[in-house]
Formats: structure tokens, sequence, C-alpha cells
């Protein structure tokens, strides 16, 4: 139910690329918020996404950049206070990409070009954002931004990569320039841990699916939707939340908190049922199933 938290207000929504993408939740609910909106993301997107069709609905424009380059990000703002005829109220930074991960490289045997453009493109771009739209005073005072972040920034998680430097360059960027951005202008900047979700970046994790019923299983809330990504960021976006700045906050059902639910031991108790102790040649006590001491499969 739309409750006009953002009535008047005008955003910049980057990463939106099809209906899976949290992006483009939240780019729609912010509209229906009363929001004006930007749309834009890199120009490859625009030939493999459906974010024309996203800025057809929403009444608003879509304007490719590269948020890796100076020169496109420059533009891009430029563009968009002609478009609103002033600055902005609040920024989305929805961008991430490894092509380790996309490659199927391991984090011990990683391509270190591949490792830059990690960095470049899910963490820098977000400094590159920031620096850009403070040398253009294109914020308003008490403005908002966003980056979307990942709990792996924090806890090893097998098949994350270098995608989990990432985060955590991210969210440290959120910080030293909230502070510079906070005392100069008043403008909060956060990044939202979100829960796995199954966008078209996401599910390219190796074993994306089985970290999302793990997340699920472990998380007493359950696992963020991101239909509910998009309902906290608008929180975020609002006035509601005008001292909050500088934090990572974790909208994961209660992921980061636990250590082990019920439903994770079941089905770890479960697995143990059909195997036994037994200890190798050096006396080593292991757990086997019993066809591994025969050799039968």
């Amino acid at each position: 139910m739309a409750c006009n938290l953002l009535k008047g207000k005008k955003g910049l929504v980057f990463g939106a690329l099809n209906e899976k993408s949290i992006a483009w939740n939240i780019a729609s609910r912010a509209h229906e918020e009363g929001a004006e909106i930007v749309l834009t993301n890199a120009p490859v997107a625009f030939r493999m996404g459906s974010i024309r069709e996203l800025a057809e609905k929403l009444n608003t424009q879509a304007i490719p950049a590269d948020a890796t380059k100076l020169e496109d990000l420059e533009t891009l703002f430029n563009k968009t206070m002609d478009h609103f005829g002033g600055k902005i109220d609040f920024v989305l930074h929805s961008i991430g990409m490894s092509p380790n991960v996309r490659k199927g490289n391991t984090y011990d045997d990683t391509n270190y070009d591949y490792f830059q453009k990690t960095l470049d493109i899910s963490a820098l771009s977000f400094h590159k954002i920031l620096q850009t739209a403070r040398g253009l005073d294109a914020i308003n005072e008490w403005g908002s931004v966003v980056a979307l972040s990942y709990v792996a920034a924090q806890r090893t998680l097998y098949g994350y990569n270098d995608m989990a430097d990432a985060k955590a360059l991210l969210e440290s960027i959120a910080r030293s320039f909230g502070y510079i951005y906070g005392r100069e202008k008043k403008i909060r900047i956060n990044t939202i841990s979100q829960s796995p979700t199954p966008t078209t970046a996401g599910s390219g994790v190796m074993g994306f699916e089985g970290l999302m019923d793990f997340s699920e299983r472990m998380s007493p809330l359950g696992n963020a939707t991101a239909e509910e990504a998009a309902n906290y960021c608008i929180a975020l976006f609002s006035d509601l939340t005008r001292k909050v700045t500088m934090q990572n906050l974790y909208h994961d059902g209660g992921f980061s908190s636990m250590g082990m639910s019920h439903a994770a031991m079941d089905i770890y108790n479960k697995n143990l049922d059909d195997v036994c102790d037994c200890k190798d040649e050096e006396g080593v006590k292991h757990r086997t199933r019993p066809e591994d001491l025969t050799g039968e499969e």
C-alpha cells in the first residue's frame, strides 16, 4: 500500500535489468510512493534487459552509462538534473559483476585482470558515482544514497569468490564517503546486506540454489524477497531515516545473527543417519558411509 513516502522526491536508480532485479523493484516502489525516477545501466544491459520497458511504465528516461567511466557518469548526472530541472534526492547503486564467478574460477585460482574488473564494476563504481555527484553538487541536502551488499563481506561463503572482497570495499566506501557527505551536505550513505535473491546476477553464483535453501532454513523469518528489499530501501530514501548513515543494514530475515537453526540442523542430522564412525590408517576418526568401507556404490 502506497503512503506517499517519497512524494516530491527525485531519484536516480542504477542497475535495473529485468523484473528479477532488486533495482527494478525498488524503482517501481519508489514511483508508487510518489517519486520521479531516472533509470540507468550499462549500454550492454540495454541490449540484454528490459530497462526501456520499465522506463515506459514509469513515464521516465533510461540513460545508458558505464558506471566505471567518469565521463559517462558526469554526462548521466547532468542529463538527470536537466530532466528533473534540479538536483536529485536519492541514488541507488545496484551494480555487481565478477568475471571470475562467471567463468567458474575459484578464489584460489583467480584471474587478476578479472579481479580488477570485479572491484571496478562492483565497488569502485560506487566511489566514482559519489565523487561525481559531489563534484557536480547533484544531490540535495538530506538526500540518501543506498548500495546493495551481501553478508559475504563479513563471512566467507563458498562460491562467492572475489565478489566478497568487492562487497567489503563497497561497505568501506559507504562509511568513508558517508562521513564526508554527511558533514558537508547532511547526505546519508548506507548499504543494505540483502538475503540471497534470485536475480540474473545472483543466480550465476556457484551453488546458488543450495545457498538459497540453506539461508532460508537458517533465517528465522526466511529469506527477504526483492519486493521486501524494495520496501526497506524506500524507508531509507524517505525522511523517516534522516539520522541513519554510514551503516551496513542487514535485511536477511535474521540470517546474519544465526549460528545454527533447528531446520538446518535437522537436515544435517538426517544426512548423518546412514554414516558411521571409522578411523583411517593414522587413527584419525572420520564420518564415512558404510558403502565406502566396502567399495560398493
